[in-house]
């Protein structure tokens, strides 16, 4: 391989620089959406938290929908997949506990926090969602798909309904969102005695 022209450095050291610059304003974005505010949903307000013009990050994103696209597709990938237990040979019960006590302990963090900041400020109609801001919720699609994928590979070799797999997969955030909510708010309820009970109803159903 020959030795690279000066033009090449400048223009790797650059990307670079470009690279990183990007990946700090997801940082910032996402630490203030983490503050729980509305108006951090505000691309000026996200630029001036970033510490740039709305100009920069325009150049960075296109604009505020893509920004956010890339806000959700980078936590997806900090994040990476949910393990479904220890081992492959883990029992169904193994595993739904394993399911939950992570999502019991990942929708407690900053990231989840920041998402929900953000889910919140999107409409709530669908369509009217799809074509004001089509390349987040693209992707939020894909993350409702991975889920999915998710659990197939944590109850696969069980031979368990595949409908009664995606109803599972369709309530469980909810739900687990749900007690994280109680936990940080304040509740007279054992928490720890709810998710046991959680996952006792779900091994029930899923039992083949």
């Amino acid at each position: 391989m020959g030795k690279m022209t000066n033009t090449e450095v400048a223009g790797r050291r650059s990307n670079k620089r470009g690279m990183a610059t990007r990946e700090s304003m997801l940082d910032a974005a996402l630490r203030s959406l983490a503050s729980g505010d509305p108006g951090a949903v505000s691309g000026n307000r996200i630029a001036k938290d970033i510490g740039a013009t709305w100009g920069t990050v325009k150049y960075q994103f296109g604009d505020i929908d893509g920004l956010w696209s890339a806000v959700l597709r980078y936590t997806a990938e900090r994040r990476g997949d949910l393990p479904a237990s220890a081992s492959v040979n883990a029992s169904l019960r193994d595993r739904v506990s394993a399911i939950v006590d992570n999502l019991y302990e990942g929708l407690s963090g900053a990231d989840s926090r920041a998402i929900e900041t953000l889910r919140a400020a999107m409409p709530r109609d669908r369509a009217e969602f799809e074509r004001a801001y089509p390349l987040t919720a693209a992707e939020f699609e894909s993350w409702r798909q991975a889920w999915l994928d998710t659990c197939r590979r944590a109850f696969a070799g069980l031979e368990i309904d595949p409908q009664r797999v995606a109803e599972v997969a369709a309530f469980i955030p909810g739900a687990m969102r749900g007690m994280v909510s109680e936990r940080q708010l304040g509740t007279y309820t054992d928490l720890d005695l709810a998710r046991r009970g959680f996952t006792n109803a779900i091994v029930e159903y899923l039992e083949p």
